[in-house]
């Protein structure tokens, strides 16, 4: 035996509502920061539908594959960090994007089609999302493979939340910012 824990149930009851707390904390703080540095409610709503959807979908990996998978997939501690770093990584990514569309729809304000200029701005950062995704999913995919049981479970979070936190800035994000900045017709 690696490692065991044994926490009772007030202790875990305390560890999960923290946890809930934590996660909900944080996306209000980053609506907020996201809101101030855009000053478009629209960007704030986009990433926090990003954040929520990369901790669901993580979380949905977890709970799919617990007693599946021949590794330890308990929500722990470390799952709740892995969550939060996914977060961190997302957010991170999606405020890249979004600061590559404020420079094209800054540029090209006078353009007819909002959505082609974000769709251009996208394609402008696409290849750097790219590459930075997969930089960071190797050095996790070896640390997973060669860093033995005990962070297994955590790394197996951080690659899904990788993956997913690209897909959800690029996929998600960004279609919600065009749809609710849709201009009503006169």
């Amino acid at each position: 035996m690696i490692s065991s824990q044994k926490v009772r149930p007030t202790v875990a009851d305390d560890i999960k509502s923290g946890a809930g707390w934590a996660i909900t904390l944080s996306c209000i703080m980053m609506f907020l920061f996201i809101l101030i540095r855009f000053r478009k409610w629209q960007y704030g709503l986009g990433a926090v539908v990003a954040l929520l959807h990369d901790a669901l979908v993580v979380l949905s990996f977890f709970a799919i594959f617990n007693g599946i998978l021949p590794f330890s997939l308990e929500i722990d501690q470390a799952f709740i960090a892995a969550i939060l770093t996914v977060m961190a990584y997302s957010m991170t990514d999606t405020v890249v994007v979004f600061d590559r569309i404020r420079e094209f729809v800054g540029v090209h304000h006078h353009a007819s089609d909002q959505k082609k200029v974000i769709n251009d701005a996208l394609n402008a950062t696409l290849s750097r999302t790219i590459n930075t995704s997969l930089t960071i999913f190797f050095v996790l995919l070896s640390i997973f493979i060669f860093g033995g049981e005990v962070i297994r479970g955590f790394t197996f979070a951080l690659l899904i939340g990788i993956v997913i936190g690209t897909y959800s800035s690029i996929c998600i994000a960004t279609p919600i910012v065009v749809d609710f900045a849709k201009k009503k017709p006169a």
